[in-house]
């Protein structure tokens, strides 16, 4: 009968402005999906040159390499009897769009344009592009000559058209569509369109997989109809990961669903499904009495059909159900993917993260184990090109990673810097910790470096600061925590720069940070101490994640070590022992917990909220635990720290983005850094409003 279609969608993980690696990526995804019968391949979002070009989509070059990659794309034999849909930017009449571009046996069907832009989070496409704002519209572009001369074709439909093959009708969204209340897909369901797709470069946060699965249920079961999801995947070069997750779906249903964290360069997924069952659908629960009142949409008619008519044996996909993982398994799969395209993108030879023993640099040390388990279980699953980059990482061409320790032995560099005022508890629990995962860990006392900046202080100015215990005033006390937090940055990056030259090794390592969302949302660091790094896989993590996180590895990596480190108070040691034990710690410092400030940092970006209604949202949610006149002393001390710290972002170590309230100055949080911390207008409507004195 010729009424079943099997699609092709895939993940990528492309790198932008590297467009020899991402026009071999895209032809083996064809290739894979003509191997298995898909007679259409959707790829993921900008996948010719890479969505996070930024400001590079400003440049004619970017331009120019998009066109000659579709050129060679065009001509390519991998590329004949498939419907493929490829990504690029394009510009028409002087106004660039972000676009796809659906093209078959060396003809261009189709340009069409994004119509709704992702302009929040860590996005900002209207400042590369503009939104098509003529639905149902379409265009003549005039083709540039290099594609001309392939395809024959001198102007080509551009604009907000479907595609009609002999057997179906093909429409497209692009990313934030899916997310837009009026969702193109709506409209050309009530058109008669049968299959959706989506071209995405979504981006992973913590607890957010299920929104991208419930749109395109709901999409379907709204509709009916076949909606095919495609996604970039991996660090395209800069703090986001995207995370996969393509899939297929019909009528409501999930039938086909990919990893959401792996280390595949390239991810195919295909389906086999039934027009009929689409037809069927919205015949009972859909369409008997809609009309539909708006134009119709052009259709571009295509001599070619999706299905075989000789598809009668040929078995249909069912409905999966789909696995998400914890926030933990998140916590340490993501940055794990993350580290790990760094790594090899970078040129390095490993990292070094100086280790505390404290929560968040155990975090890190953990995320980075994570990673060697992953990629030993890549090549243990054959995966040639995660073979080849580890060879190149470690400079032998015969190695073989089998044992994630003996990986972690040599990819990772762990340095413990004790100073006087350091316990021999947390120098136990970094070095029992290193242990355990394998890496190379240094023993470093700080003091000398430490007592020889004082001692060019002492004789420059001829006067000697003390800590507070000792008779210090504040300003003295302050000076000496900094003083040992960044003589640490120093000797990081000295022993990351040198600590393979001494050995006689190739390369150099790059270093690694380890301070919480919470930290940064307070400033609660000392600018360009050893928080200050290459990259930070926990910059994007709260504290009370990174605990459970912890846990989860306790279990799952069988690191015992992980136990006391939790259970012990977060402490900086920047100050003097009393009796040898620790005297300060951080909660205490900061004058809140991490659980409120998490709180704290939610509602100041996610719900947008100055002091006054951060107060008035917060005497409810914490009437059990704190009277109105203590929510009103948290919420200002709040401010006051976020205001004088708010300059310490400029300088913050890139992180992994994980979470929607994260602080990352210029990026993804686009408030100034510069403040007056006495807020006097904000924090009298409190006290007037609520008498508080």
């Amino acid at each position: 009968m010729g009424r079943k279609v099997t699609l092709a969608t895939c993940s990528l993980n492309q790198w932008a402005l590297d467009f020899d690696g991402n026009l071999q990526r895209i032809l083996k995804s064809i290739e894979i999906a003509k191997s298995r019968g898909a007679k259409y391949r959707l790829g993921p979002e900008l996948e010719i040159c890479g969505y996070g070009c930024a400001d590079h989509f400003y440049e004619s070059d970017t331009l120019l390499h998009c066109f000659q990659v579709l050129k060679a794309l065009l001509e390519s034999s991998e590329t004949q009897d498939i419907i493929c849909d490829v990504g690029m930017p394009v510009m028409h009449h002087n106004v660039r769009y972000n676009c796809r571009v659906l093209f078959l046996n060396k003809k261009i069907l189709l340009i069409r344009p994004k119509m709704h832009l992702a302009n929040y989070g860590n996005n900002r496409e209207f400042r590369w592009f503009s939104p098509w704002s003529k639905p149902r519209h379409v265009e003549e572009y005039f083709l540039p000559r290099m594609i001309q001369d392939v395809t024959g074709q001198v102007t080509v439909p551009f604009g907000d058209a479907v595609l009609s093959t002999k057997d179906t009708c093909l429409g497209s969204e692009i990313c934030a569509e899916l997310w837009n209340p009026r969702s193109p897909h709506v409209d050309m369901g009530l058109d008669g369109v049968e299959i959706f797709t989506n071209s995405s470069a979504s981006y992973h946060e913590l607890r957010k997989a299920d929104q991208r699965v419930n749109l395109v249920r709901s999409a379907t079961t709204k509709s009916g109809g076949i909606y095919v999801f495609a996604n970039q995947k991996g660090c395209d070069g800069d703090r986001l990961y995207y995370d996969g997750c393509a899939m297929i779906a019909i009528n409501g249903d999930i039938v086909a669903q990919g990893t959401q964290f792996s280390l595949d360069d390239v991810e195919v997924l295909t389906a086999t499904l039934d027009l009929e069952d689409v037809r069927s659908y919205r015949g009972e629960r859909c369409h008997p009495h809609m009309e539909y009142e708006h134009k119709p949409y052009e259709r571009i008619k295509v001599d070619f059909s999706l299905s075989d008519c000789k598809d009668t044996f040929l078995p249909t996909h069912r409905a999966v159900d789909w696995v998400f993982h914890t926030p933990e398994e998140e916590i340490s799969l993501g940055p794990a993917c993350w580290l790990w395209d760094y790594l090899r993108r970078s040129g390095q030879a490993g990292f070094l993260l100086p280790l505390s023993g404290g929560v968040d640099s155990a975090s890190s040390a953990c995320i980075v184990y994570s990673m060697c388990v992953l990629v030993c279980q890549a090549v243990q699953d054959r995966n040639e090109q995660v073979l080849e980059d580890v060879r190149r990482v470690v400079s032998d061409a015969s190695y073989r990673p089998e044992d994630p320790r003996e990986l972690c032995n040599r990819l990772f560099t762990t340095c413990y810097m004790g100073s006087e005022n350091s316990s021999e508890d947390t120098r136990s629990r970094a070095r029992e910790l290193a242990a355990q995962i394998g890496s190379n860990h240094l023993n470093v006392n700080i003091d000398m470096a430490v007592k020889g900046m004082l001692g060019i202080f002492s004789m420059v100015m001829g006067k000697l600061p003390n800590f507070r215990a000792n008779g210090g005033s504040s300003r003295e006390n302050l000076a000496l925590q900094n003083v040992q937090a960044r003589v640490r940055m120093i000797l990081a990056y000295l022993f990351a720069q040198l600590y393979l030259w001494a050995q006689g090794k190739p390369g150099g390592l790059l270093v690694l940070g380890s301070a919480n969302v919470d930290e940064s949302l307070t400033g609660y660091f000392t600018k360009y101490d050893c928080s200050s790094a290459d990259i930070n896989p926990i910059g994007g993590v709260s504290k009370m994640d990174l605990k459970r996180f912890l846990l989860y590895c306790v279990d799952q990596f069988q690191l015992s070590a992980l136990k006391s480190i939790v259970a012990a108070p977060p402490t900086a040691e920047l100050e003097p022992l009393t009796d040898g034990q620790v005297s300060q710690t951080d909660e205490v410092d900061m004058g809140m917990t991490y659980s409120e400030l998490s709180v704290i940092g939610k509602l100041r970006k996610i719900s947008k909220c100055g002091p006054y209604s951060m107060f008035c949202k917060l005497i409810h949610s914490w009437r059990e635990s704190c009277s109105p006149s203590q929510v009103a002393a948290k919420v200002k001390h709040f401010f006051r720290m976020y205001s004088v710290n708010r300059h310490k972002m400029t300088t913050v170590t890139p992180s992994y983005h994980a979470e929607s309230y994260g602080p990352d100055d210029n990026r993804f949080d686009l408030r100034p850094f510069l403040y007056n911390v006495l807020w006097s207008w904000q924090f009298r409507c409190i006290d007037h409003e609520f008498h508080f004195k």
